[in-house]
């Protein structure tokens, strides 16, 4: 049976993650205390084998019963149940612009007598040991509903087919950077397009920027090596036991060099067998 346990910041997106889960088969069950867990887990196991995958959802709204989360997960790995861990999270100030524009009130809030700011300091505090174990990390900062659960389902879809899905994603820089990524290149050091009159409004998925991108000495070795780091640490990356990897490269605008370099290294991918999904965050930016 898949365990899954969900948790993270609360205005993050539990309850659109949980959704997601639900539409690629897991069975999901919302705001259980931690202690009461291993109990679940074990009359799950004693009385329906037609549920396969639960999704158990875990958060602050516990208040104190939250903070046995980290002797419960201990406890479990313990006694060999496999499990997961999958935290959502998202910046302070994205935090802060989602309660004040739905208005709805913080659980520290209430319980605590505290600010917005005050709560989600404190909750940030005590879910930092839970984030640091957690086998999936998704900031949702930067990212809508639907890219919440397109993540969503190219992790755990192909999670359970056992294969490591890579994430071949474009940035800009001026936007943020991209807190989920195992690995980010800098490219902004590469020519820019940018300042090429008729490539300005266009986009690394067009081929006269890929092509002028490329196009230039310092950009193909650029990418030949960074091709061959990468080929060189997928087995490593699956032999560890990880199941997605976050590649990520960053330029000023996100809309150029990342786009042509992301384009390239899925493709690269692709051509020698791997699970390639690809994310442009910032192309449709201004």
């Amino acid at each position: 049976m898949d365990f899954l346990i969900v948790t993270g910041m609360s205005g993050a997106g539990k309850s659109n993650a949980a959704d997601c889960l639900e539409d690629v088969g897991y069975y999901c069950v919302d705001n259980i205390p931690p202690m009461l867990i291993p109990s679940f887990v074990e009359l799950s196991k004693r009385t329906n084998n037609e549920i396969n995958k639960i999704a158990i959802v875990t958060d602050i709204r516990g208040g104190e019963l939250f903070k046995d989360i980290e002797k419960v997960v201990e406890q479990m790995k313990n006694s060999g149940t496999k499990f997961k861990i999958l935290f959502l999270d998202a910046s302070t100030e994205e935090l802060l612009r989602r309660y004040k524009e739905n208005r709805r009130s913080h659980p520290l809030s209430t319980s605590q007598n505290l600010t917005i700011d005050e709560a989600i300091a404190s909750e940030r505090a005590t879910l930092k040991s839970v984030r640091n174990i957690a086998d999936y990390i998704i900031d949702t900062t930067h990212i809508s509903a639907n890219n919440l659960k397109e993540q969503i389902i190219n992790i755990f879809l192909e999670n359970a087919a056992g294969s490591l899905k890579v994430q071949c994603m474009s940035f800009g820089f001026k936007y943020g950077p991209v807190s989920d990524a195992d690995l980010v290149f800098d490219v902004r050091c590469l020519p820019n397009p940018f300042y090429i009159d008729n490539l300005r409004a266009l986009t690394g998925l067009d081929e006269a920027v890929s092509s002028y991108v490329m196009g230039f000495e310092e950009s193909k070795q650029t990418f030949s090596k960074i091709s061959d780091l990468i080929d060189y640490m997928l087995p490593l990356y699956f032999s560890e036991g990880k199941s997605r990897l976050v590649i990520a490269f960053g330029c000023t605008g996100g809309k150029h060099r990342s786009v042509t370099f992301a384009e390239g290294l899925a493709k690269h991918l692709k051509e020698k067998g791997s699970n390639v999904h690809i994310n442009h965050r910032d192309i449709n930016r201004a």
